[in-house]
């Protein structure tokens, strides 16, 4: 019997069941994957406590990899034995299982130079963040950047990203040990924002020009020193909204700090079409396979063990990526 963490109500990470699951054979387009790791990732709160709302009761969890069992009608790009892995939005709920069946098209072929638990615990980072770095902005060599969660999974990516491409990186986190995590992994600078001023810092950094662009994952309490860290015409990313969604504001504010630009990307708009997603992974498995990009796994958890996970993750006792080992 297949098992699964579901949930039939919102709330906080107690909602979260551990239960026998019947998966059943796949449908024209779908597969039948077993599960070798699994993601998790941020974003996997807010669909359990509701921040996005989807009929209930649900799956949980976007990012895994496996391999594939079975095939449905018309599916012709994966092959029974296929090496896998998948993120997704609401099209690939279901992740905290060990098998599932899952639409055809989200599926990536993964290389023999990736494992079943790098590829876990980079889809959804890494595409996250190979968007981040190549579609939103024309860096140039010497650009800077402000990257929130400097130690998470996106952000240790993001980071060695940004030096590839000669940037400035400037990275805020909660703890000196977190701090050492990331300038190990490409921050030049590191900012402790539980007893500096961000804002006032990235001035000092940057000789009061501010930097071009902010990568903001954490929302409500950070935005306004985010925006006082830009220069001016500098773009202000929204990636996430771990400290709660930010307040409405006044657009003329945009104006007011050097005629900012402000945008709230989300990884899906990315990955909707096959070409372009084919395009990020693959310059996201390369860089992994050869060693320039490195994908840090600091916790590992059984699947019955979500309910620890979610509070782990949100008590931010973590660090670069989490995985559930099947």
């Amino acid at each position: 019997m297949a098992k699964a963490v579901r949930f039939y109500e919102t709330g906080g990470p107690e909602v979260l069941r551990y239960e026998d699951v019947e998966v059943g054979e796949p449908g024209p387009g779908q597969v039948r994957l077993r599960h070798v790791a699994v993601g998790l990732n941020y974003a996997d709160t807010y669909f359990r406590n509701g921040t996005y709302p989807i009929p209930l009761a649900n799956g949980m969890g976007v990012e895994a990899s496996g391999v594939v069992q079975s095939v449905g009608e018309g599916v012709s790009h994966v092959a029974v034995g296929d090496r896998v892995t998948y993120t997704g939005f609401i099209n690939t709920l279901g992740a905290y299982s060990t098998e599932r069946l899952i639409p055809a098209a989200a599926l990536i072929k993964l290389p023999e130079t990736l494992s079943f638990e790098t590829a876990a615990a980079m889809t959804m980072r890494g595409l996250t963040a190979s968007y981040l770095m190549r579609r939103l902005y024309d860096f140039k060599p010497g650009d800077s950047i402000l990257l929130h969660a400097a130690a998470g999974g996106v952000g240790l990516i993001v980071s060695q990203w940004a030096k590839l491409l000669g940037l400035t990186v400037i990275g805020t986190v909660s703890t000196d040990a977190k701090a050492q995590v990331a300038r190990a992994h490409g921050c030049d600078h590191t900012i402790n924002y539980s007893h500096e001023d961000v804002a006032s810092r990235v001035r000092e950094l940057t000789d009061g020009v501010g930097v071009n662009v902010v990568f903001d994952s954490v929302g409500r309490n950070t935005f306004m020193g985010s925006l006082d860290s830009l220069k001016r015409r500098g773009l202000m990313v929204c990636v996430g909204t771990a400290s709660g969604p930010i307040e409405p504001f006044d657009p003329q504010i945009l104006a007011i700090k050097g005629s900012l630009f402000m945008t709230r990307p989300a990884l899906a708009d990315y990955i909707a079409e096959p070409a372009e997603k084919a395009r990020l992974a693959s310059e996201l498995f390369d860089h992994v396979s050869s060693g320039r990009i490195r994908i840090e796994i600091n916790q590992h958890y059984a699947l019955q063990d979500a309910v620890q996970a979610h509070r782990d993750l949100e008590s931010r006792k973590t660090t670069g990526s989490s995985i559930f080992v099947i």
